[in-house]
């Protein structure tokens, strides 16, 4: 059947507004002549099918008199060319006539058809009465500044209601500003129209419907944006003035532009915006200039610009919040100027201490005098945290580094005059901002400032004191998908505001964030950022150097949305089907929905050959498929389609490409289309399509998959075999490469046509993209998929699927949306429900997820669902016991939660216990803790206790088995604690012995004890011996130690502490042994390892020893020798030992071998403390100079002269008798030996007699002494190593006399000889201890002089040689001075050792 052929001028477009009867009509109408199409194209393929052959052509040729040469075909290009202009001109103009025409005739159809319509049904609608009712109701709008804008709405109601229009409460009038306002009635559409809007008309205007059986009212916010202004961008409608305009002979077009950036304090950003030059000469780049807030912006050492390689490029270094405002780039181009703006937003850099404000900013000089200047700032915005207390101002001589604070406390206002300045020096300032919780980060310091008395300087405007009041009414409204443009009413009182700050909350938090962080001086500001489908509210204050005003009060709610617009053109159109009377062809969803879903198609049409465009469908058409019918078989046809939503009908789509109309006999199937995507990530994705409207001669049995990288020709099929779904999930992607896609479907008789390419898809997740969630519901126990949308606006749908088939409306799942999650959850979940589930939100930028239900996975929930559904009292904890206290034993267990109406019952062996004696039965609601405590804890009690709750209709319940080896356990457990507590009533030990180490290494053996009483006794003991220390034990306060010092293996034993009185007594024992003697060594180790001294180098006569000083040292210590890594042992060699204040290691008799570097370590079993020390070199040089020598000097003293022993000190004997004075000497070789007599030598005579017999023994024998041989007499014994002098004191008196007391003078030492030693070394190194002072050195043979030598008095100890340095002795010397060495007896005559008879 033919399609009816309706002339262009009685079509007519349904708008938006469909609320009269005539839509009702024209759907009908409608409805019925797409029935007729499908019965149409139906039997149109049936023909099709039956006559395949004989509808087959021949493959289309170029007849003869077409073929043209070469210069007619560039002549018929150029007549062409020219033809097509001409033709373009008349087609604009018949356009326009047509356009004209057009509104004309449809506005009389359509007022001639409503009025038969209302006629029709007049009198039924006025038999029922109706109040009024708005249909499409106002809806706001964001406008610029000397633009119209439009409200409108539909109202019905019988009798037909009066509309009048009110802004801000106050009715409209036409007539008080004519040319103003326009409203008009069409059709049951009110709308009131304003012309040339200014901000003043930003306004909530209001439609009310007034009837005799009631009122109905419609609001919508009008929001008017300045066009041009200071300081904003497109943004917030405002852009900077121009400058003089530079003259350029360059082509410059910006391509990619930069947006709006978001920085932090302290950190860069760079601003770039691509462009194209024309011609592209590298010497001369175009002339671009930059502006902040409509500020002129120069380099310098925080502002860096670059013009080259087709980019202009602004950075900031050192971000400040001084930075943020609104970024311009003006370039100078042929045609003028080419600009682009946005907005800078700089937050806060992380706080000096937490909750401290952030810092102020715009800091600047005013009244510049030579002694003072005055500084002013602008204060910080503070949302959450103190209130500011006051500032600091700092400042700083230019070229220095030096900050000194100008003032002593924090000045409350936001200036400040510092004094003190010197004449003609420059100064910088900063400022600091105060609260209670601390002092926030410097300002950006000011610019330079010179101290001198200027006639003409900058001063700070303003007197009025006082912060301004709170700004007016906030009005947010829409404007993009992730702002909103916000304004409000100024403050009613100003005093020379600095600007505003504007804070923002997402609903149903109670945290505010700022949403700009320097004082902006409009009362309209466009806040980015915003998560898009989320809902805030905004306030803002007012700042003045006085600080900030009060808060305004909140703006209503607003989701962020973008503001209402028509939509992009639609593009892709391709042709499906062709039957040679009709075409099926599909198209693709605009880029851009304008904010509302796309509601509407309108395709026009025309042939190829000609300029007039014909509209195909008189009704909208929602799906982006049609069947254009009444089409010439053999004629080429161009497609265009428009798209609309509730803002109104977008711009056409370009021209398709023409189109054939032929029929289609191929048996392959035709293209699939359709192509969408989901799941984008960033290595897999799914693509679908919809299976193509022809098929072929055969069913469709599948599809194949065909991928290519954008920009690439070669395509790469991804599936081996066709998949028969319409489906498929691409995986192992580069992220961030963007591909494109194909689809070809297949049936029996073979491959079919491709599908149009699909749109560029590049693999990244979406910011913030969730995935399907899987739970069960804690509540209800339904198990339900879920997912939040990273992305929404107001007319998202979420559309849930099953294997990519949409699920709609089925009995087993139920689908509901609260904001931006939707749950789908499912009423009888079983293995039927197993799949693959996916969700798309829809007007998005692609929200999507999906998520595999396993069987295993759904068991698990089923499961949890059953427990919920069915539910248990939860337990933290099931029953369990501990001991208590005087033996008690607690049964015990714990629930998540209990409801005072818990009730509950304990069983043992099978028998209800309830509380009574012996056992005490109790809960607590709050911890959840239900408890028995049983007294007396015996063997009878051994067997099954059991607990059954009952909380509503939750149920619980856990049993413990106490018997066998557990039981045992408890028991003994209970009997220790009975007899701890019986213990505990008298003096006992609180803690039992442990031990200590002190800092000196001192091992102390403590303990702590209670209830104790002056009477109570203590004891030590050690195997039990009684140990009494030197300070008594003092029980009283609370603690006794015992202090064990030089701890060592001697030390080990069983020690023992007693405690006790009239009450009992108590006793705890320490065994030292093992283990124990380990970490008490280990601690030790620990403590002597800290302390522990640099390796010290120390020569001796036997070689050359290393020496490690520390706290404490014992041999039991696990102490290591190493050299050069290698572990030494003791050997005649190596030999190591220690000291108690030191460890050594000593190399005997020296060699080249041993250099090198040398180690101890220290191991308290934890950790290893190592010293070291280099043994090599000129260390090693000196040290075995220093070793030979003193090696040299022992020598000489072992083989010196000296008198072994015999002498005595004072000898007295009575005359007359015969004194022999024998010692016995040596040295090798054999010494000389002299006498003297009051120094004077002693020659051999007959009263005085000297003999030395086999060179060990000595005498002189006085005959028959006389008074006269009193005196002092000496021995001289020496070799060529050296000798000794020893004195004798002889006292003779005569018969009769008492004898005389003898008198001892001071001992004097016999002096060495010289003897040659090898030659001093070279002082050591700092570490070798530094020699004592050696004795001063006699020439061998020289006789002391009597007056040089003292009387001898006591014995001498032996000397040592003059060339033989002291060294240092290892050990430390004591604090206690020894005892002085007994002095030689005094000698009488009867005690003589040898007395010889008279002669």
């Amino acid at each position: 059947m033919a399609s009816k052929v309706i002339p262009w001028y009685k079509k007519k477009r349904v708008s938006h507004v469909q609320s009269d009867y005539a839509y009702h009509h024209t759907k009908h109408v409608v409805k019925q002549q797409q029935t007729e199409r499908k019965s149409s194209s139906k039997s149109a393929i049936q023909v099709q099918a039956q006559a395949t052959a004989a509808m087959a052509e021949p493959a289309y040729t170029v007849p003869v008199f077409r073929q043209r040469s070469s210069e007619e075909t560039e002549e018929y290009q150029r007549v062409t060319t020219n033809v097509g202009k001409g033709l373009a001109v008349i087609q604009e103009e018949l356009h326009r006539m047509r356009m004209a025409t057009k509104a004309q005739v449809e506005s009389l159809e359509l007022q001639r058809e409503v009025r038969g319509m209302m006629s029709k049904r007049g009198d039924m609608l006025d038999e029922i009465p109706k109040m009024p009712d708005f249909l499409v109701a106002l809806r706001p709008h964001t406008v610029w500044e000397k633009t119209p804008v439009k409200l409108f709405c539909t109202v019905q109601g019988n009798p037909r209601p009066i509309v009048k229009w009110y802004k801000g409460g106050a009715p409209v009038d036409p007539l008080s500003a004519p040319g103003k306002y326009k409203i008009e009635n069409k059709y049951g559409v009110h709308s009131l129209i304003i012309s040339r809007c200014v901000v003043s008309d930003t306004a909530e205007y209001s439609a009310v419907a007034t009837n005799p059986h009631g009122t109905a009212t419609s609001k919508a916010a009008v929001t008017v944006k300045r066009a041009s202004g200071a300081g904003e961008s497109c943004h917030l409608g405002l852009v900077p003035h121009l400058t003089v305009i530079h003259p350029s002979k360059l082509e410059v077009s910006l391509l990619d532009r930069f947006s709006v950036s978001f920085g932090v304090e302290g950190g860069s950003i760079s601003l770039v915006c691509t462009m194209v030059v024309v011609p592209d000469l590298p010497n001369l780049p175009p002339l671009a200039q930059w502006y902040r807030d409509d500020k002129l912006l120069k380099p310098s050492n925080l502002v860096e610009m670059a013009v080259g390689g087709s980019a202009a490029r602004l950075t900031l270094p050192h971000l400040a919040k001084d930075d943020e405002g609104l970024y311009t780039l003006r370039i100078f181009t042929k045609d003028g100027t080419a600009e682009h703006s946005a907005y800078l937003f700089v937050s806060d850099a992380p706080p000096s201490a937490a909750g401290a404000p952030g810092a102020p900013m715009s800091v600047k000089a005013y009244d510049i005098n030579a002694d003072y200047v005055l500084v002013a700032w602008k204060p910080p915005n503070t949302v959450n945290e103190a209130p500011l207390t006051g500032y600091f101002v700092d400042r700083c001589e230019a070229g220095s580094d030096s900050w000194v604070q100008s003032n002593d406390a924090p000045v409350k206002v936001c200036k400040y005059p510092v004094h003190g300045l010197s004449t003609g020096r420059s100064y910088h300032f900063r400022v600091r901002a105060v609260n209670s919780a601390g002092i926030s980060r410097p300002s950006r310091k000011s610019d330079k400032v010179t101290a001198l008395d200027a006639a003409e300087s900058e001063r700070l405007q303003g007197t009025d004191e006082g912060v301004p009041s709170a700004p007016g009414q906030v009005v947010a409204t829409r404007n993009s998908k992730s702002s909103v443009f916000v304004q409000w009413d100024p403050p009613k009182q100003v005093k020379n505001l600095m600007g505003y700050y504007i804070d923002g909350r997402v609903v149903g938090s109670k945290e505010w964030f700022p949403c700009n962080h320097k004082p902006f001086k409009h009362n309209r500001f466009v806040v980015h950022g915003l998560i898009p489908g989320e809902t805030y509210v905004f306030r803002a204050q007012a700042a003045n150097v006085f600080g900030l005003s009060e808060e305004s009060q909140e703006s209503s709610p607003i989701a962020v949305e973008p503001a209402l617009a028509t939509p992009s053109s639609p593009f892709g159109i391709t042709m499906l089907s062709c039957d040679g009377a009709s075409m099926t062809v599909a198209w693709k969803s605009p880029k851009h929905c304008g904010g509302s879903k796309v509601n509407a198609y309108y395709i026009d049409k025309r042939n190829a050959d000609t300029l007039t465009w014909k509209e195909v469908n008189l009704v909208a058409v929602t799906e982006r498929l049609c069947t254009v019918d009444s089409l010439t078989e053999g004629i080429f046809y161009e497609f265009k389609v428009q798209a609309g939503n509730l803002a109104g009908v977008g711009v056409p789509s370009a021209p398709s490409a023409p189109m054939k109309c032929e029929a289609w006999t191929m048996e392959e199937p035709g293209p699939a289309y359709d192509l969408s995507f989901s799941e984008v990530r960033g290595h897999s994705l799914v693509i679908l399509w919809k299976a193509p409207v022809y098929t072929g001669a055969s069913a469709v049995s599948g599809y194949l998959v065909d991928m290519a990288k954008k920009g690439s020709s070669e395509f790469v099929t991804l599936t081996q075999e066709a998949v028969s779904h319409r489906y498929l999930q691409v995986s192992h992607l580069e992220e961030g490469q963007t591909y494109v896609f194909r689809v070809r479907a297949v049936n029996a008789n073979g491959v079919g046509k491709s599908s149009q390419v699909s749109e560029p898809v590049c693999a990244r997740a979406l910011p913030g993209a969730q995935e399907i969630v899987a739970n069960v519901d804690g509540d209800t126990g339904d198990i339900f998929l879920s997912l939040e949308a990273c992305e929404i606006c107001e007319t998202s749908k979420f559309v849930w699927s099953k294997n990519y088939k949409p699920i709609g409306d089925c009995p087993r799942v139920e689908v509901t949306t609260k904001g931006r999650t939707s749950r789908m959850t499912f009423t009888h979940p079983d293995k039927d429900d197993l799949g693959k589930y996916s969700v798309v939100v829809t007007d998005t930028d692609g929200v999507s997820a999906s998520h595999t239900l396993s069987e295993d996975a759904l068991n698990t929930m089923l499961e949890l669902s059953q427990a919920i559904r069915h539910p248990i009292v939860p337990l933290k904890h099931g029953l369990n016991y501990e001991i208590l206290e005087k033996g008690h034993v607690r049964f015990w267990l714990q629930a998540v939660k209990l409801s005072p109406s818990v009730s509950y019952r304990f069983i043992v062996n099978d028998k209800e216990v309830t509380s009574g004696e012996g056992h005490k039965i109790s809960h607590d609601v709050a911890t959840g803790i239900i408890q028995m405590t049983v007294d007396h804890f015996t063997r009878a009690n051994e067997g099954t206790y059991t607990v059954q709750i009952h909380d509503g209709k939750a149920k619980a319940q856990s049993s413990l088995v106490l018997v066998g080896d557990v039981f045992k356990a408890a028991l003994k457990e209970a009997e220790f604690q009975r007899k701890e507590h019986i213990r505990k009533q008298g003096p006992h030990f609180s803690e039992y012995l442990y031990f200590t180490v002190t800092e000196d290494c001192t091992v102390m053996l403590a303990c702590k004890v209670a209830n104790v009483k002056k009477e109570t006794t203590f004891h030590w003991y050690k195997e039990e011996e009684e140990i009494v220390p030197e300070t008594p034990p003092n029980v009283l306060s609370g603690a006794c130690a015992l202090p064990i010092a030089l701890f060592s293996r001697k030390d080990q034993g069983v020690f023992k502490a007693t405690l006790g009185d009239d009450r009992g007594k108590d006793t705890s024992l320490f065994d030292i042994s093992g283990q124990v003697f380990d970490d008490i060594i280990n601690a030790l180790a620990q403590n002597a390892g800290a302390s522990a001294s640099e390796l010290v180098m120390q020569c001796t006569p036997e070689g050359i020893r290393l020496q490690c000083y520390m706290n404490y040292y014992t041999e039991e210590m696990k102490t290591v020798w190493k050299h050069k890594e290698t572990k030494i042992a003791s050997s005649e060699k190596m030999r190591i030992g220690g000291t108690a204040e030191m460890a050594w290691m000593q190399i005997c008799d020296p060699s080249d071998k041993e250099k090198g570097h040398y180690t101890i370590e220290i191991s308290d079993g934890v950790q290893t403390h190592t010293r070291t020390f280099d043994l090599s070199g000129q260390a090693y040089t000196d040290a075995y100079e220093e070793y030979l020598r003193l090696k040299a000097a022992a020598f000489a003293e072992k083989n010196r002269g000296r008198v072994v022993g015999g002498l005595p000190d004072v000898v007295t004997i009575m005359e007359q008798k015969s004194l022999s004075l024998t010692c016995t000497v040596w040295g090798e070789p054999t010494p000389e030996v002299t006498w003297f007599k009051n120094e004077q030598e002693v020659c051999s005579t007959e009263h005085t007699k000297v003999t030395f017999d086999g060179g060990k023994f000595s005498s002189l024998i006085i005959n028959q002494v006389t008074p006269e041989d009193s005196g002092k007499y000496s021995i001289n014994v020496r070799n060529k190593y050296g000798g000794e002098f020893v004195e004798i004191t002889v006292s003779v008196y005569k018969h009769g006399e008492q004898i005389p007391e003898a008198k001892l003078g001071q001992p004097k030492s016999a002096t060495p000889a010289v003897t040659p030693v090898p030659p001093r070394s070279p002082a050591l190194p700092s570490k070798t201890p530094t020699p004592s002072k050696s004795q001063t050195p006699v020439p061998p043979g020289k006789t002391p002089t009597p007056a040089s030598t003292p009387a001898p008095s006591m014995r001498s100890q032996a000397s040592t040689p003059a060339s033989t340095p002291v060294p240092k002795s290892p050990t430390p010397t004591p604090k206690s001075r020894p005892p002085p060495p007994n002095p030689r007896p005094q000698i009488l005559a009867a005690s003589s050792p040898r007395l010889l008879p008279d002669s």
